[in-house]
């Protein structure tokens, strides 16, 4: 292995246990997923082309690796969510409470939107990045985390509706109707 491939493997391991953990929303499933990761990239790094993108291509890695994982489950076993109480412990304190409530409102988001946004927020990916590491146009992924924002300020300042694609196109149509629908100003 060359010292540049193994420089910039050990630098991206943290940042790839995080994207880990938004995905499993289990820190051991999120370590195994990340060591598998690596022993992927290790496998394979005879096919990355040195002065790519490292980081988009590490994370594309892990996401595969997690999605081959969840259909080899589904094939074995059915899977069950893990419990919100498992990614934050209840407190008395408010800090705990709003972290819990924001973990909470994470479970609910579709995983292509809460990856995004971990990735995004927390990792301080670009959308150029993250479109190469999720395999989606730059468009897509500023959408999801668009729609994700949205719909977890909506829920957490207590808005239970689901704001999803479909609703945010229905009302675009219904405010386009309504303008018009307005009469013509004449000069």
């Amino acid at each position: 292995m060359t010292s540049s491939f193994h420089d910039e493997m050990l630098a991206i391991l943290p940042r790839l246990r995080v994207q880990a953990l938004s995905l499993t929303r289990n820190r051991a499933a999120a370590d195994d997923l990340v060591q598998d990761a690596v022993c992927n990239a290790l496998a394979a790094q005879h096919s990355f082309t040195p002065g790519t993108n490292f980081s988009a291509w590490m994370h594309r890695i892990l996401r595969n690796r997690f999605i081959s994982d969840l259909r080899k489950k589904r094939e074995t076993s059915n899977i069950d969510d893990v419990p919100a109480s498992a990614v934050a412990g209840s407190g008395a304190h408010e800090d705990r409470l709003v972290i819990k409530e924001l973990a909470e409102a994470m479970d609910r988001l579709p995983a292509d939107q809460r990856e995004a946004l971990v990735l995004v927020v927390m990792q301080g990916m670009s959308y150029d990045e993250l479109a190469a590491a999720t395999g989606c146009a730059v468009g897509t992924a500023k959408s999801r985390v668009f729609r994700a924002r949205r719909q977890l300020a909506a829920w957490l300042y207590g808005e239970e509706r689901d704001i999803s694609a479909v609703a945010l196109r229905g009302a675009v149509r219904r405010l386009r109707a309504g303008r018009d629908a307005r009469p013509a100003v004449s000069a």
